[in-house]
C-alpha cells in the first residue's frame, strides 16, 4: 500500500491511496490541474483512479469533485446529505455518483473503506481506515474532538493521517475572530497538537509504521512546532511526517 497527501490545509485536501490494483482519492480540495501534475511527478496518473470518496461538504475537501469527474472521469463516492449541503459549491453536472451511508464499508475488489462518522461540523462527516492484506492506514481529519471508539480504530492501524491542526497558544494570541476560536477549539472543530499526540500516545501499538500529520492550519500552527510537539509526547517511537498545505508528500509506504 502507497499513500501520498497531495496536499492538505484549509486552502484544500486530497490524499491518494494505491493498494491491490485499487487507485483511489480521498476529497477533491484542489483543482484537478494541481492533482494531475503532483501525481504525475509521482509516475501516477490521475486518469487510473477508481474512485474519489469525499469525507463532508466543506469547500476544501469537495470544491472540486465535479471537475474530478468529468475532466478524470473518476466515479464520485458520497453520502446523500453530503451531496446535498454541497450543492451550494456549485459542483455543476454529476454523471456517475454512488451513494453511501456514514459507516459503511465500501468494497473496490481487494481493498475495502470503512467509513466512520465523525461529529466535526459537517453536515455528515466521516473519516476513513483503508484495508487490504490485513494492511491497514488511517484517514482521519476534520474529526471534530476526540470521540469515542477513536482510540479503538488507532490501535488497529498500520498507518494513519491525523490532524493535528492548532497549537492552542497560537491560536489564543492570533489573529481569528473569538467566534472562531471557540469554532475550532470546539466539539465540532479541530484536534490541536496536543490531543493529537495523545491520542497516539495512549492508542497506537507497535505495528504503527509511520504517522502523517495533516491539516495543520496556516496561521495557527507550524509544521516544525507540530513536529516538536509529537516527538515529545511520543519519543522516536514512529517516523512522523508532515503534510504540506502546498506540495505533496512524496509517496509514503506501508509494508506487508
Amino acid at each position: 500500500m502507497i499513500a501520498i497527501s497531495l496536499q492538505s490545509g484549509s486552502n484544500g485536501n486530497c490524499i491518494y491511496v494505491e493498494a491491490g490494483g485499487i487507485r483511489l482519492l480521498f476529497d477533491a480540495g484542489i483543482s484537478g490541474i494541481q492533482a494531475e501534475k503532483r501525481l504525475a511527478a509521482l509516475g501516477r496518473d490521475i486518469r487510473k483512479v477508481d474512485a474519489l470518496i469525499i469525507s463532508h461538504d466543506h469547500a476544501d475537501h469537495l470544491r472540486c469533485a465535479g471537475i474530478y469527474q468529468r475532466k478524470y472521469g473518476i466515479p464520485l463516492h458520497i453520502t446523500p446529505r453530503t451531496l446535498a449541503a454541497g450543492k451550494t459549491l456549485k459542483l455543476g453536472r454529476l454523471s456517475d455518483v454512488r451513494p453511501f451511508q456514514a459507516g459503511e464499508r465500501i468494497s473496490f475488489g481487494s481493498v475495502s473503506v470503512q467509513t466512520i462518522p465523525t461529529p466535526h461540523d459537517g453536515a455528515d462527516g466521516v473519516a476513513f481506515v483503508v484495508e487490504t492484506r490485513k494492511r491497514r492506514l488511517g484517514i482521519l481529519t476534520d474529526l471534530g474532538h476526540l470521540f469515542q471508539g477513536l482510540e479503538t480504530v488507532i490501535a488497529s492501524l498500520d498507518a494513519i493521517f491525523l490532524e493535528s491542526n492548532f497549537d492552542p497558544e497560537m491560536l489564543e494570541q492570533g489573529p481569528y475572530p473569538e467566534f472562531l476560536k471557540q469554532r475550532i477549539r470546539g466539539l465540532g472543530g479541530h484536534l490541536s497538537n496536543e490531543e493529537a499526540a495523545g491520542v497516539l500516545k495512549g492508542s497506537a501499538t507497535d505495528r504503527m509504521q509511520w504517522v502523517c500529520l495533516a491539516h495543520l492550519s496556516e496561521h495557527n500552527n507550524h509544521p516544525e512546532l507540530a513536529r516538536r510537539t509529537h516527538q515529545r509526547v511520543l519519543g522516536q517511537r514512529f517516523p512522523i511526517h508532515i503534510a504540506g498545505r502546498y506540495e505533496a508528500t512524496g509517496i509514503l509506504r506501508v509494508q506487508i
